[in-house]
């Protein structure tokens, strides 16, 4: 998380009433990365001038999501074949 003292408070108090505690790493700039890797999925939904529900809107932010992890290079469907990024994305939202 980043310096924010709010979220480390926050943190602290749910660490008192676990038995194990979760490790809490703070980094300055870490949201800045977030931020960045969101830049194309605002680029792209800007455009749409908003969704009028949830479900639709989930759908198609996971859609977007889908591909830019494609085109990174995160997500890749099978070894050994050479499929295109819509390939690989039919194969994964179909």
């Amino acid at each position: 998380m980043d310096k924010s003292g709010a979220n480390k408070a926050a943190m602290d108090g749910i660490n008192e009433g676990r038995e194990e505690a979760i490790d809490i790493r703070q980094n300055k700039y870490l949201n800045n990365i977030v931020e960045q890797d969101h830049r194309a999925v605002k680029r792209i939904s800007k455009p749409m001038l908003g969704f009028k529900s949830f479900w639709p809107a989930s759908k198609v932010l996971a859609g977007i999501e889908l591909m830019h992890m494609i085109r990174k290079g995160q997500m890749i469907v099978s070894e050994g074949e050479n499929m295109s990024f819509a390939d690989q994305f039919y194969s994964l939202a179909g």
